[in-house]
């Protein structure tokens, strides 16, 4: 993997991210970082949620109406 990564900001959002770093005493790089890991969780909770719904069925209503003869 590189070591370094080139991202691109809209001006919009490069603005909120300097004056929330000056508001909150916090440099920007710390922002993402925070900002990233909770997306990462965020997103871990929803494929949790996903998978768990693909797979809650019993094994009666699975094999509902399946005729084995």
């Amino acid at each position: 993997m590189e070591d370094s990564l080139k991202i691109e900001l809209k001006m919009d959002k490069l603005e909120s991210l300097k004056l929330y770093a000056e508001l909150l005493g916090k440099d920007v790089d710390t922002m993402l970082d925070e900002a990233l890991e909770r997306y990462f969780i965020e997103e871990q909770e929803k494929l949790i949620a996903k998978e768990q719904n693909a797979t809650n069925l019993s094994y009666d209503e699975f094999w509902d109406g399946v005729d084995f003869e």
